[in-house]
């Protein structure tokens, strides 16, 4: 059973939840889907991309690179990922599958959930397929971040290297809080990646898994908004003393 804990930040960033400053980072992670405008000053990102190198990597591998987009470039690059969406539908797709074809349950229950509260949240109706779309299409403008990147992995490795992508991109995402930020991963970027590609200069061997949008939030106060299951149904234990 999911249950919805309310995780409230206040405007000093301080989490209700919180038991330790390693707690408060990671409850006070959000996907922000509404940026201001103020700058983020590139030494800022680079702080916390030379932390989250330490994110574990197998054999030390670390398979990640990272394309950090601001100002003039990112404006470019937006107005490309736009024109393709609303310009070329279907012809845009990722290099990998991140979904299943089909979802079993908790799976199916749990996305649909997530639809009914994102889409609720922002007053838009489920059938109403246009203003879903205008929607989907502010992920093109990074939803206004000041910042957004794009990372990449390299194709010829395995699967386990797709665990350490995951957790370096933990890693960056939680380093941002750390430094009063937010930010939104947004696997919908890797579709087009015939477009990234020539405009960033990325290598035949990389393939774009993502992007992020960074910057600090809109409105520094919300509520978590998608509920997590309760620990029992995740996690088995044995051998403990009750």
């Amino acid at each position: 059973m999911s249950v919805r804990e309310e995780v409230v930040i206040d405007a000093n960033g301080v989490c209700g939840v919180a038991r330790n400053p390693i707690d408060d980072v990671i409850a006070s992670r959000l996907s922000c889907r509404q940026f201001s405008d103020s700058p983020v000053a590139r030494s800022t990102i680079e702080q916390i991309l030379r932390v989250a190198r330490f994110a574990p990597s197998g054999a030390n591998i670390q398979p990640w690179h990272v394309y950090v987009l601001a100002g003039a470039a990112k404006t470019e690059v937006s107005a490309a990922l736009l024109h393709a969406y609303e310009r070329e539908p279907g012809e845009h797709v990722s290099e990998y599958q991140y979904y299943a074809t089909e979802f079993p349950e908790p799976y199916l229950s749990r996305r649909q959930e997530f639809g009914r509260l994102f889409y609720g949240s922002l007053g838009i109706e489920q059938s109403d397929a246009a203003a879903r779309s205008r929607q989907t299409a502010r992920n093109f403008a990074f939803f206004g971040a000041p910042v957004g990147l794009i990372v990449t992995i390299d194709r010829r490795l395995a699967m386990g290297s797709w665990l350490d992508l995951g957790m370096f991109i933990q890693t960056v995402m939680l380093a941002a809080v750390g430094r009063g930020l937010q930010s939104c991963p947004q696997e919908t970027l890797a579709k087009y990646h015939r477009i990234l590609r020539p405009m960033l200069s990325i290598p035949a061997e990389q393939m774009v898994a993502c992007g992020i949008s960074m910057g600090h939030p809109r409105e520094q106060a919300r509520a978590r908004l998608m509920p997590r299951a309760d620990l029992e149904a995740f996690a088995s234990f044995k051998g403990f003393e009750n």
